[in-house]
């Protein structure tokens, strides 16, 4: 195997293996089967891959309207959820400034000339906006020719995510020497000096003002040179949002076998986080290149195969920012004192929510109405006007969906946690019109909790 092979292989395993348990597909934007794999815990992750050119920094989306129908861009990742919080738009996101994604190369054990088996490792972090995920891979390449082998992954998550830390590096710096010790336990003391450690951020650090995001970065590389692994260079950055669709379409085409295939054949991904959400395929049609702006087209190379796909991030659209949105709260001064209100939520509702290390109070609208109806058009205000829809993807497609698409539908009943399923995007919305009955009734604060945050979901993803 050639070196950049190797390179290229090390690094599309690392970011793989934390998607292929929650990965699902998403057959013709209204279909949502769930695939998993074994592994010692769940996750979620990204690392450093092909270059993309011509990237464009990420800003948050202008609010005109758009028609009232949209095909979904589901995905599937953690349900980290909380209570009930969400995450800020974008008000002042730290700017972007485009780094191509590096591929790193763990060194591999020495062998014996009888022996060519070589085991190595790669340390993972994924710092999203609603935790911080750890990620410990352990590859076997039994011979120079043949590419390493995924053969355990041990995975462990805190939270919330680093952005809560942003009045506090330190502490945050500290959530990441505690999941160290995690992996200086998992990986051999031989190996340490070997194995690369690298963390991307991705939309609860592109979110923040420039100076906080980047003095938690500071506290990260800090305590990353503390640790006896391997530090490359850029080791701790924050991922743009185009890079984050474009691994993920690698990560599934693949595990999938798609980018072997000699048919061309791919799968889109549909990516729904809590501070952003991605969509990402490869055009059948060059008039989809041709009619798409210029900054949602991908080019690199992989495989000695040139790739241009459509991919695009909505910055301050994942599920978490949206609920915050509806709330009016997004860029609201006087949290102290100000109540936001909701018709998504029971009348009698009231309770703070934090996220992102912000705390706000919430309630429902005593004196109005409460309800799906009501629910949906504040959701609409939220999301008219920022969609871009490619014409091909309204065609027979087939797309992964993973994240909060996967979790809610388990949440909701419509597939297995554990098994996946299919299920119809209109499903989302009778879900969200069959809650409405706990908007105005005494049920359980956990029940009435968990349902009416999530009618704002199941709204938000049939329309999205």
């Amino acid at each position: 195997m050639t070196m950049p092979s190797l390179l290229l292989t090390l690094s599309v395993w690392l970011l793989a293996g934390s998607l292929i348990t929650e990965a699902t597909y998403y057959r013709h934007h209204r279909y949502i089967p769930h695939f998993i794999r074994y592994r010692e815990h769940s996750a979620n992750t990204e690392n450093l891959l092909p270059e993309v050119s011509n990237p464009v920094p990420e800003v948050s989306q202008p609010s005109v309207p758009i028609p009232e129908v949209f095909y979904p861009a589901p995905e599937i990742i953690h349900t980290i959820p909380e209570a009930f919080h969400p995450v800020p738009e974008v008000l002042h996101p730290a700017p972007e400034p485009y780094n191509p994604p590096e591929v790193y190369q763990a060194a591999p054990e020495a062998s014996s000339p009888d022996n060519m088996m070589r085991v190595f490792y790669g340390i993972m972090f994924d710092a999203g906006s609603t935790g911080t995920r750890i990620h410990i891979y352990k590859f076997i390449q039994k011979d120079p020719v043949e590419l390493p082998v995924l053969v355990n992954e041990m995975y462990h998550a805190v939270k919330p995510g680093l952005s809560a830390y942003k009045d506090n590096p330190e502490e945050g710096g500290n959530t990441i020497r505690q999941l160290l010790k995690i992996a200086k336990k998992t990986v051999p003391e031989e190996n340490w000096r070997m194995t690369p450690v690298v963390l991307k951020a991705t939309a609860g650090l592109r979110l923040l003002p420039e100076d906080k995001a980047n003095a938690l970065l500071k506290e990260v590389r800090e305590v990353f040179d503390e640790s006896p692994f391997f530090i490359p260079n850029n080791s701790v950055s924050i991922m743009n949002g185009k890079n984050e669709g474009v691994l993920a379409w690698v990560t599934v085409n693949f595990l999938t076998g798609h980018l072997y295939s000699n048919t061309k054949r791919t799968v889109g991904i549909l990516d729904l986080g809590g501070g952003s959400t991605q969509i990402t395929f490869l055009p059948k049609s060059k008039k989809t290149i041709q009619l798409a702006p210029s900054s949602y087209i991908a080019r690199f190379n992989l495989f000695n195969e040139t790739y241009q796909l459509y991919t695009h991030s909505y910055l301050g659209n994942g599920l978490f920012a949206a609920r915050l949105a509806t709330l009016g709260a997004l860029g609201a001064d006087g949290l102290d004192w100000k109540v936001f209100t909701s018709s998504c939520l029971p009348k009698k509702f009231r309770e703070n929510v934090t996220f992102g290390g912000t705390t706000y109070k919430v309630s429902g609208i005593p004196d109005g109405y409460a309800g799906y109806k009501l629910c949906y058009y504040e959701v609409m205000k939220v999301i008219k006007g920022i969609v871009h829809q490619p014409y091909e993807v309204k065609g027979s497609s087939i797309f992964y969906a993973f994240s909060y698409y996967f979790d809610r539908a388990v949440d909701s009943g419509l597939i297995d946690g554990s098994r996946g399923g299919a299920v119809e995007v209109r499903d989302f919305k009778k879900r969200a019109k069959e809650g409405k009955c706990y908007m105005l009734s005494s049920q359980g604060l956990d029940k009435l909790v968990r349902e009416t945050n999530n009618l704002t979901n199941y709204i938000y993803i049939s329309v999205f």
